[in-house]
């Protein structure tokens, strides 16, 4: 079997004394969508930011390709192919999609003075690419009528997906989603999985919070469950939907 791309390994994180995520372990193989899923409380969000970088773990071992990557700085972890969406988008508002897409990429010759004087043309060369690649996300995630439209006008829906569209200017391995169906309309929503499917279809790992049971059934699997800052389960989506203990979880309201 594959190795796991994202190994979560005894995680514990607490926040004065409290106990958000109690010794979680899980693994991540490469190219699945795999959900994670909980009752409000249930420690999913500490683990997604203490996995992307947000927050440091008390005890245990996030490790990505196989490298320990716990407590690194978010920049680093970016930087290694994990990178991370938000349940609010945070695009730079006054800045068009198109803008908002080409400024992502790491190490732009344009950023330093040396080469603005020295190297115009290396500088205009590499300027073409980033915008070519912005153009071609921007085609593939259907934004073409917003390119040119700030990011503060634009709906939620457009939003996520304009949050999608920064991320894979990095050309990631793995993108973590955090609720990428909150807020969105159904027509928008059923954009956002078509383009999740083919992203996936194109090698693309995703890890997944969402409460949106539709969405995840249809989209995960595996589908990981936690309650109380524990995983209570991990199983495909025929599983969890029979699984009493999932039941008793949400309907007991979760911890």
């Amino acid at each position: 079997m594959e190795a796991n791309l994202l190994e979560v390994q005894g995680l514990v994180t607490e926040f004065d004394g409290l106990r958000a995520v109690d010794d979680v372990s899980f693994g991540v193989r490469p190219r699945t969508i795999t959900g994670l899923i909980g009752p409000n409380g249930a420690g999913k969000t500490t683990v997604f930011n203490t996995v992307a970088g947000v927050c440091r773990p008390t005890r245990g071992a996030v490790r990505f390709n196989g490298e320990e990557i716990q407590g690194l700085p978010t920049y680093r972890i970016f930087r290694k192919g994990l990178v991370r969406t938000f349940q609010i988008p945070r695009p730079f508002p006054e800045m068009t999609v198109l803008e908002n897409l080409v400024v992502v990429p790491q190490g732009q010759l344009g950023e330093r003075l040396w080469h603005v004087w020295f190297n115009r043309s290396g500088v205009r060369r590499q300027d073409r690419a980033i915008q070519d690649k912005a153009h071609e996300i921007i085609d593939f995630l259907n934004l073409r009528r917003v390119a040119d439209e700030y990011a503060k006008n634009l709906s939620g829906g457009q939003l996520k997906l304009v949050e999608i569209g920064r991320a894979l200017m990095s050309e990631p391995q793995m993108i973590l989603l955090d609720e990428p169906g909150a807020g969105v309309n159904p027509t928008l929503l059923a954009e956002i999985m078509e383009r999740i499917r083919e992203l996936h279809q194109r090698g693309i790992t995703f890890l997944l919070i969402e409460h949106n049971m539709d969405l995840v059934m249809s989209l995960c699997d595996p589908i990981l469950v936690m309650a109380g800052g524990r995983l209570l389960m991990e199983g495909d989506a025929a599983s969890v939907r029979s699984d009493q203990r999932v039941l008793d979880a949400y309907l007991g309201g979760g911890a």
